[in-house]
């Protein structure tokens, strides 16, 4: 469980990136929207190209969220070191990749990967820093990620030869990664396309099945947002041709004059069928679902979790960029995510039996200015139903939410036990001065995580200790430090008996200790007992 409340902590430093830009597409589709800004949103105008600029730009992290997910979690999962473990992860992906790259180009035919399609959603293919591969979207960041952390924790410390030692540390674990990642590619070639020829069968399936259709389709679309394979679920509805040619979006508001002007049922006049509806589980499911995450806060932090849920809420209801909120709950509580899903389908199958049907794969802005604004003096009625029946599952959302937040107790924003949770710990210089009293006096020495810790602890004793440092670096061989006091520095020999250094080098407040080819994670280890420290003074 300490585990995987890691992991779900870990998910949050990027999904806190959302917010800011979802709330950036969504003000600048209102901007550009002709039915609400008339003729300042004419696609020839400066206002419009100024929007669209924006815009664009504002879709940067949600057409990057592999990289996004890919870096942000050594951030937190790394128990050492952890800006080296994004430079790990990275090339870890690269390798990956570029390893898929090769194995399409020479022997797709084999693995059934036709590397000449397109390089677009729906295809299976994508680009990865320039690098054509397989579409294995955040799912695939994530596993390589996790991977290469699982490697940097248990191989960053490794200690090697002498003369291996240039490849110690960073530099090991990215040779391991190396070969890691070959069979990994292999696997995925063979694997995945497998996994999308089976959507595209379902696809069919789901038009000939009326309203189970429609449930699997929802839910589908719902519960494959983290592998990424949501995408060839919805993406040949939206853009054709699943059920119209020209996909729902087009052909749905090519017809709005013809719908607009009819009395009867807009279900039987439409085309489309009941698809491309999961805008109603982003605006009503949303509301539920975070309304049930503030009200289990504890008191102390609603103020906290309400400010974060309060943009992710809007990202989710306003512009339909639902990964802010989902992503929230998604990787800590699984088991809620799926209820979201099974409800959503539910509800918006309901809302189709009542004749809902339409372009609503979006958020508020896309729904009432496709479908409200256009087709709501006419057909009021549906409209009116498709808002009760959203409102009364917000209700439900939020109960059943509520219940099993508490029931299961699951550590959501609010809720993260205050316990070290089986964190790695790092030393002061405190704990280092209690070993060496408890070693004096005939009790064990303390016990450190590795090599290098015991070597850093009494380096930065060996320094006056943290309160003493002013700046550290290090070069190839040299830990570099600027001192407060260079009478509180100990001599050459404390250096060489207490932290097997080769030397010590003093001008003024300018040491530097001969450490070897270790010194990267030997000042890694300085650097976490110093930030420890300075938390302890505040």
């Amino acid at each position: 469980m300490n585990s995987i409340r890691r992991f779900g902590s870990a998910m949050i430093v990027p999904v806190l990136l959302f917010p800011f830009f979802g709330i950036v597409v969504g003000l600048a589709t209102l901007f550009k929207n002709e039915q609400i800004m008339g003729g300042l949103a004419d696609p020839d105008s400066l206002w419009y190209q100024v929007w669209t600029l924006i815009e664009n730009t504002g879709w940067t992290v949600f057409t990057h969220m592999e990289l996004v997910f890919l870096i942000g979690l050594p951030i937190s999962l790394a128990k050492k070191a952890s800006g080296r473990a994004v430079l790990s992860a990275v090339m870890a992906y690269l390798m990956f990749n570029t390893y898929i790259n090769s194995i399409m180009e020479m022997w797709g035919p084999a693995f059934n990967i036709d590397a000449d399609a397109e390089l677009d959603a729906g295809t299976g293919l994508t680009a990865i820093a320039g690098i054509e591969t397989l579409d294995t979207n955040i799912l695939g960041a994530i596993v390589i990620s996790g991977i290469t952390i699982w490697l940097h924790n248990r191989y960053y410390d490794k200690k090697l030869p002498d003369s291996l030692g240039i490849f110690q540390g960073g530099p090991f674990v990215v040779m391991l990664s190396f070969f890691v990642m070959l069979p990994l590619a292999f696997f995925t070639a063979w694997f995945w396309p497998m996994v999308q020829d089976g959507i595209a069968a379902l696809q069919g399936f789901m038009i000939a099945s009326g309203s189970l259709g429609v449930w699997l389709f929802h839910f589908l679309e719902r519960i494959l947002i983290p592998t990424g394979l949501h995408h060839f679920i919805y993406t040949p509805f939206q853009f054709g041709p699943a059920v119209v040619n020209d996909g729902i979006t087009a052909a749905w508001v090519s017809q709005l004059g013809e719908l607009a002007a009819t009395d009867g049922s807009m279900a039987d006049e439409w085309d489309g069928g009941g698809f491309l509806l999961q805008g109603n589980i982003k605006m009503f499911g949303s509301i539920g679902i975070a309304l049930a995450m503030y009200s289990c806060a504890k008191p102390e932090k609603k103020k906290t979790v309400g400010a974060l849920l309060l943009a992710a809420t809007l990202t989710a209801v306003v512009a339909g960029i639902t990964e802010p909120l989902e992503f929230t709950f998604l990787f800590i509580a699984p088991a809620l995510f799926a209820l979201h899903a099974a409800l959503g389908a539910t509800m918006v199958t309901i809302q189709n039996a009542f004749g809902l049907v339409g372009n609503q794969g979006g958020g508020l802005i896309e729904i009432a200015t496709t479908n409200w604004i256009p087709l709501g003096a006419a057909h009021w009625e549906v409209y009116l139903a498709q808002i009760v029946i959203g409102v009364l599952f917000t209700v439900i959302y939020f109960y059943l939410f509520r219940f099993l937040i508490l029931k299961f107790d699951f550590a959501l924003p609010g809720r993260e036990k205050d316990d070290n949770g089986g964190e790695t710990k790092l030393y002061t210089k405190e704990d280092y001065k209690a070993s060496k009293q408890e070693s004096a006096s005939g009790q064990s020495a303390q016990q450190y995580d590795s090599e290098y810790d015991q070597r850093g602890a009494a380096f930065l004793e060996g320094l006056g200790g943290a309160g003493n440092i002013q700046d550290i670096t290090n070069c190839a061989t040299r830990l570099r430090v600027t001192v407060h006091d260079p009478e509180k520095v100990q001599d050459d020999a404390y250096f060489k008996e207490h932290g097997q250094a080769h030397g010590l080098v003093k001008n003024g407040q300018s040491i530097q200790v001969i450490v070897g080819l270790s010194v990267p994670q030997v000042r890694d280890s300085i650097e976490g007992f110093i930030d420890d420290y300075e938390n302890n003074q505040k």
